[in-house]
């Protein structure tokens, strides 16, 4: 009989059966933890891993709370009434269906912050640029004077965001993963950013994939649509007041770009708001994320004026290319936070110009398809290094279009990059992929890869 097993018979023969377990002790089940202990509901928890990474922190603070790791038994499910999902966990786990199909139901921290959240709220989603609109949006709303409570997938835990007093507007950042167990959320304002192939080993199709994410738009709330993303624009729904944005002239009292005297100028209809020189986030994908901030703050009633200066000032955040340094005139830019191929290719097309991209790429590719990369190779990709679990994958696809060598190791990626690169060049890493494989997290991967093009600077 295992550990667990023990545990389970043990806390029957006291009768201290329980109705509610959270799965998953990360950031969001410690937070989803606090939020029962402080309502006094009895739960227990559980994770798959042996070690979760929030373990010490909470049986110091809930001594008495049934934990059970290294799995998921079964039996630890059989009376459960409610489970409370982690979003790293997946719905298809056999003993949650078995659950499910028990009668129990099911719900996570996004759902039970909705139930509880009295200040509106902006949702922002998407394969990328999510982090980049989130905190945007949240620093246009504090210069503008609200206190303005931001985090979900993005810093603190949504739930952690009810102990603070005196909130004025709630910032959102949710993934796909969060939307899956949500039925109460009816944001003020609302966007997906765009839809690209991410996180297919979770999900059998793009299709499933869109699903989740358009669950953001639930609600009565205003849908800011990204226009040029067809997958997007195809979630507009009737009745809803719309604001869309686009990296085109825009039409109506839409957000949009255009050209006046030779100068790129941000649109809301047609008047001119800033010239595009003046955002301080490199890229065209970054003006995209500005468009979009400005039409979720317009929902919120920000002034234009405390939104345009955020965006003047606002440097970027790290690991989404973050310029690192300079050498022999080839610039390295960090972009760990490139998980999924439709990051890399707009982090790609942002920074290029012809052939004068050296990708760093690779890693746990989630399933993803990366023949996508291939037009974005031939036009603004002079040589790719590979890194990680995925590099054969990558390698087959890229192989016949432009130069391509592995590496062992971070510091070994950048010296050849730096072999391949010429002054002029851009050196970016921008993985396409997850990087569990190798590192930590998305950031120490980007902090291997500073510390790797410090070493190279000072040598």
């Amino acid at each position: 009989m295992n550990c667990n097993a023990v545990k389970i018979n043990e806390m029957t023969e006291a009768g201290k059966q329980f109705d509610t377990l959270i799965v998953g002790m990360g950031k969001t089940g410690y937070s989803c933890a606090r939020y029962l202990s402080d309502r006094g509901i009895a739960f227990a928890m559980t994770d798959s891993r042996a070690s979760p990474p929030m373990l010490n922190e909470i049986t110091r603070d809930y001594p008495q709370i049934p934990l059970f790791t290294g799995g998921f038994d079964p039996g630890i499910f059989s009376s459960v009434k409610e489970l409370l999902i982690s979003p790293g966990v997946s719905l298809h786990e056999s003993a949650i269906i078995e659950a499910i199909n028990n009668g129990a139901s099911v719900c996570g921290d996004i759902e039970l912050f909705c139930r509880h959240a009295t200040a509106p709220v902006v949702a922002i989603t998407g394969s990328n640029g999510k982090s980049t609109v989130t905190t945007l949006v949240a620093e246009m709303a504090r210069e503008a004077g609200l206190k303005t409570g931001v985090g979900g997938n993005l810093g603190t835990p949504a739930l952690d965001l009810l102990h603070e007093d005196g909130i004025n507007v709630y910032v959102l950042e949710l993934s796909s993963f969060q939307l899956e167990t949500v039925s109460s959320l009816n944001a003020v304002a609302s966007v997906v950013l765009n839809l690209s192939e991410d996180h297919m080993d979770r999900y059998a199709s793009m299709k499933d994939y869109t699903g989740a994410k358009a669950h953001i738009y639930d609600g009565d709330g205003v849908m800011v649509i990204n226009l040029d993303d067809p997958l997007v624009a195809g979630l507009q729904r009737a009745g809803r007041k719309i604001i869309g944005f686009s990296l085109s002239e825009p039409y109506g009292e839409n957000y949009g770009v255009c050209n006046y005297s030779d100068t790129r100028w941000l649109l809301k209809g047609k008047t001119r708001l800033l010239p595009a020189g003046e955002i301080r986030l490199a890229g065209n994908h970054n003006i995209a994320n500005a468009l979009a901030a400005l039409a979720l703050g317009e929902v919120i009633n920000l002034p234009m004026e405390c939104m345009l200066k955020v965006l003047r000032t606002f440097p970027g955040l790290p690991h989404r290319c973050e310029w690192i340094a300079e050498t022999d005139g080839i610039g390295w830019i960090n972009d760990s936070k490139g998980t999924n191929v439709g990051a890399s290719i707009a982090a790609i097309k942002g920074l290029a110009k012809q052939k004068n991209i050296v990708l760093i790429a690779g890693g746990d590719g989630k399933g993803a398809d990366f023949s996508r990369l291939v037009d974005v190779a031939k036009e603004h990709i002079r040589a790719a290094v590979l890194i990680g679990r995925d590099a054969p994958v990558i390698r087959k696809v890229l192989q016949d279009v432009i130069p391509v060598e592995n590496a062992g190791d971070m510091d070994s990626a950048v010296n050849t990059a730096a072999r391949l690169a010429q002054s002029g060049d851009v050196v970016l890493l921008s993985p396409a992929c997850a990087s569990l494989d190798m590192f930590e997290d998305y950031r120490a991967r980007g902090g291997a890869f500073r510390s790797a093009v410090q070493k190279l600077v000072n040598h």
